[in-house]
């Protein structure tokens, strides 16, 4: 027997139109809506052949947090991109490019504490 889930998405616009406040839920949880800074869906299309995204993110999300959800992401990419295709190798290069923006983002984040120099 096949089941169905469901995952719901809330977004909060301000007068402008720019997310203002993002909640999200599952059928299955039971907690009810949760808040979360930024949301970044992928698709593919196999018709198309393409890939489809959403990318959203409230004025709250900071850049530092921001940085590190990037970083977190791209190693979630390595994870997935290994798991499905089998490619350790190509798995490896994703990984060693985060570790590189990761120290990069580091070096921005000091940057901005010292005042731009």
């Amino acid at each position: 027997m096949s089941q169905k889930k469901e995952i719901k998405f809330t977004i909060e616009l301000d007068d402008r139109n720019m997310p203002q406040k993002i909640q999200w839920e599952t059928s299955d949880d039971g907690e009810g809506p949760q808040e979360c800074a930024s949301l970044m869906i992928y698709m593919w299309d196999p018709r198309a052949q393409n890939s489809m995204s959403i990318d959203l993110w409230t004025r709250h999300m900071l850049v530092d947090h921001m940085n590190i959800h990037f970083f977190h992401k791209l190693m979630k990419m390595a994870d997935t991109y290994g798991r499905a295709t089998g490619n350790q190798e190509g798995a490896a290069k994703i990984r060693e490019f985060a570790k590189d923006f990761g120290i990069q983002a580091k070096g921005f984040r000091d940057q901005q504490a010292k005042g731009g120099q």
